[in-house]
């Protein structure tokens, strides 16, 4: 049974996550859904890849989601001749004291923005890796712990762009979601030019939670319950990418975390105490495709790693939950789940 206090804990993750939500949508206009889903992955302690063409506010998005939350922020602008040390930081002896000092690097932060990741070279981009999935660093053999939250929002060109390298597949497996920006509709733009012409929207936005309010939340997005169908409808979606035959590399076992952990931070934001399937669906094309590698001929034939989950997803029989079951577990019904 959920104790008052948890109750109490989601309501404020709704309250909260609204107002962060309206704060960057001021400045990211016409994107609700993208904007939703970077608090999603805030929430899920996860990282967030943003790719598309220049020019269509990918770094907007993560300054105003940074700028949102009073916690610290730093940015690395990743060039080619950036090095893993300007990221991890590094020992310098200190004449006086006669010994080695450690100068922290600018992943020492709360909410890291690499902007235009895939512009370092892959040794460069390998410095995040132990940041980005132990949540600590080390250097010279000695380990120094990250501030909490701790969120690395990325940003990157196609890699048709030139000057790009392309993400490692252990890079990009550390990223909980990759969400593209698009072109914002006519209407969207009409608006951006009144807004953006006159004063940065950025300079007007000031903090509505902080960065103890994002780690309280993060402990209630813990409490949600995922129901034994619900994990092995997420299991059976992961384990599809495995055995798909336009699919050199399906998604690891980490992506079934990621996909449930998002899932729980999107049940919380919406106050629910529970997960449903539709949760899993709505995050799996986000969650699972940039983890994917399609094979020689499916590129051939233009086939996407999106393509391929809407069709796991099409395919996948979704969980019958009856509303017994889900009473004895929850005291409610349960509404039925859709197949997209």
């Amino acid at each position: 049974m959920t104790t008052y206090e948890e109750r109490a804990s989601l309501s404020d993750l709704t309250a909260t996550a609204e107002r962060v939500h309206r704060a960057v949508e001021g400045v990211i206009e016409g994107k609700p859904e993208v904007v939703r889903l970077s608090l999603t992955v805030l929430l899920a302690e996860g990282h967030l890849l943003i790719e598309d063409v220049p020019g269509v506010g990918k770094t907007m998005l993560a300054k105003a989601l940074a700028r949102s939350i009073d916690c610290s922020v730093r940015r690395i602008q990743f060039t080619p001749d950036l090095l893993p040390s300007d990221i991890t930081g590094v020992s310098v002896f200190d004449q006086q004291r006669r010994d080695f000092e450690f100068k922290p690097g600018a992943i020492f932060a709360q909410i890291v923005i690499g902007d235009e990741i895939n512009r370092a070279s892959p040794k460069t981009q390998s410095a995040l890796l132990e940041s980005m999935e132990e949540r600590q660093v080390t250097v010279d053999g000695h380990t120094y712990e990250l501030p909490s939250p701790f969120m690395v929002v990325a940003t990157q060109n196609p890699v048709e762009m030139e000057g790009t390298y392309p993400l490692p597949e252990a890079q990009r497996d550390r990223f909980m979601a990759r969400v593209s920006m698009g072109y914002p509709s006519p209407e969207a733009e009409l608006r951006m030019l009144d807004t953006h012409g006159v004063v940065p929207p950025l300079d007007d936005l000031q903090p509505v939670a902080h960065a103890h309010d994002i780690v309280k939340l993060v402990d209630a997005v813990r409490t949600v319950h995922v129901s034994e169908p619900v994990r092995r409808y997420a299991v059976d979606l992961v384990t599809a990418t495995r055995h798909h035959p336009d699919l050199r590399l399906g998604a690891s076992p980490r992506a079934t975390l990621h996909l449930v952990r998002a899932a729980k931070a999107a049940a919380a934001m919406a106050g629910r105490e529970f997960v449903l399937p539709d949760d899993v669906q709505a995050l799996a094309v986000a969650v699972l495709a940039h983890r994917l590698l399609p094979t020689a001929q499916a590129q051939l034939n233009r086939r996407t790693a999106e393509q391929v989950v809407f069709e796991i997803l099409q395919r996948t029989p979704v969980p019958d939950l009856s509303a017994q079951a889900w009473g004895q577990q929850h005291g409610r019904h349960q509404p039925g789940a859709r197949r997209l």
